[in-house]
């Protein structure tokens, strides 16, 4: 599958920048609350209250399960673009390895376990010349 422009010149990733925002937002997220958490004092019943306000892995996690394995693939390449791994010309290879890599285990737990999801999905949407910033939410 390469990536294909649309009737209006837009390129077409296979998956939708909405889709893409959703998940760059609670991988922010959990990024955030993470680091936070890491910040904390060990106060455990603050910790507790604060936590239950917070977007979790899980919750990330959940959400990638719920996508279909052509998005999850695609989220994976694009990751792996974002990280300078595959250039925007690569996409059609990026595709075959994230395929494999689906097929190895739960893409939700692969990408979880990224460090900057959030962010490496940013700049790989943005390597084609897209943004998800500018995403209505």
């Amino acid at each position: 599958m390469a990536v294909e422009e649309n009737e209006d010149g837009e390129v077409d990733l296979g998956i939708s920048l909405e889709v893409v925002a959703t998940v760059v937002d609670l991988a922010r997220a959990v990024q955030e609350a993470e680091e936070a958490e890491a910040g904390r004092a060990d106060d455990d019943e603050e910790l507790d209250d604060d936590l239950e306000d917070e977007i979790t892995e899980e919750m990330l996690t959940d959400y990638l399960d719920e996508l279909n394995e052509e998005q999850q693939v695609v989220l994976i390449a694009l990751a792996w673009v974002g990280r300078g791994d595959h250039e925007p010309e690569e996409w059609a290879e990026a595709l075959k390895l994230a395929t494999e890599r689906n097929a190895a285990g739960p893409a939700s737990a692969y990408l979880a376990g990224m460090e900057g999801l959030g962010d490496l999905l940013a700049e790989g949407v943005a390597a084609f010349g897209l943004s998800v910033e500018e995403v209505d939410r």
